[in-house]
């Protein structure tokens, strides 16, 4: 997640999740450790054999050639398929001032089938809006506290959608664009963080995947909710780098 640093957003690159467990295998077979020279930096999530959605704020001045995916392993360090990365795409519109249009997709120049580890994230109907209130569920290796240090097992959290309104009360009008939506407590505790950045939010429920951890004020701070990239005003541009 890229963190806010006073007007610009800050992504949460290098995010953990904060308040949440050690996720299970099973719980995001899709999600992916994206690795520049080894190291973990970002999430993703598969979305066919050949194809990860991640933050474009992860991927702006990134080489294909420095990248590799871990895919099927809740370890970021070992296990599962390593693959090299052949092309990074970024939305045409993103900013990097203010993280709208927060998505990118990479190519991978090996393909990931599915097994009883890895399987492909469901993309939400076009324009969908992820409703106040719903539960979701956000994956990462990022750290555990504000600044503090990152794991090596995959961990998640549970945490409730807020709706645009209040989240541009939490910050302001103009930084909560149509394309990204938010969702925490209103008391904080529980958050993506640092190194969490493009990696998956989903509808608890469905398993839908329904945004990319973007960016927020800190991590778990009271009335500072996480920010995602809202796949569904997305599709346009996902869809035409599926193939």
């Amino acid at each position: 997640m890229a963190s806010a640093v006073s007007a610009a957003p800050t992504p949460q690159d290098s995010v953990d999740i904060v308040g949440g467990t050690v996720a299970q295998a099973g719980d995001f077979p899709f999600i992916v450790s994206l690795q520049l020279n080894g190291a973990h930096f970002c999430g993703g999530s598969l979305l066919n054999s050949r194809t990860v959605i991640t933050a474009a704020h992860c991927t702006v001045g990134q080489t294909a050639s420095s990248l590799t995916v871990r895919a099927g392993s809740l370890n970021r360090n070992s296990g599962g398929t390593l693959v090299r990365v052949s092309s990074v795409t970024v939305h045409p519109s993103f900013s990097s001032s203010t993280l709208n249009n927060d998505v990118a997709i990479w190519k991978l120049a090996t393909a990931i089938p599915t097994s009883s580890t890895i399987s492909y994230a469901v993309l939400p109907a076009s324009g969908s809006d992820p409703a106040a209130g719903t539960t979701t569920t956000v994956a990462g290796w990022g750290t555990l506290t504000e600044g503090g240090s990152s794991p090596t097992t995959l961990r998640k959290v549970d945490v409730p959608v807020i709706s645009r309104a209040t989240c541009r009360q939490n910050y302001s009008v103009s930084e909560i664009t149509d394309n990204m939506f938010c969702a925490g407590l209103a008391a904080g505790g529980k958050d993506s963080c640092q190194g969490d950045s493009g990696g998956p939010i989903i509808n608890a429920s469905t398993r839908v995947l329904i945004g990319l951890v973007s960016w927020g004020n800190g991590c778990a701070q009271a009335g500072q909710p996480g920010v995602y990239a809202r796949i569904g005003t997305l599709l346009s541009f996902i869809n035409a780098n599926l193939s």
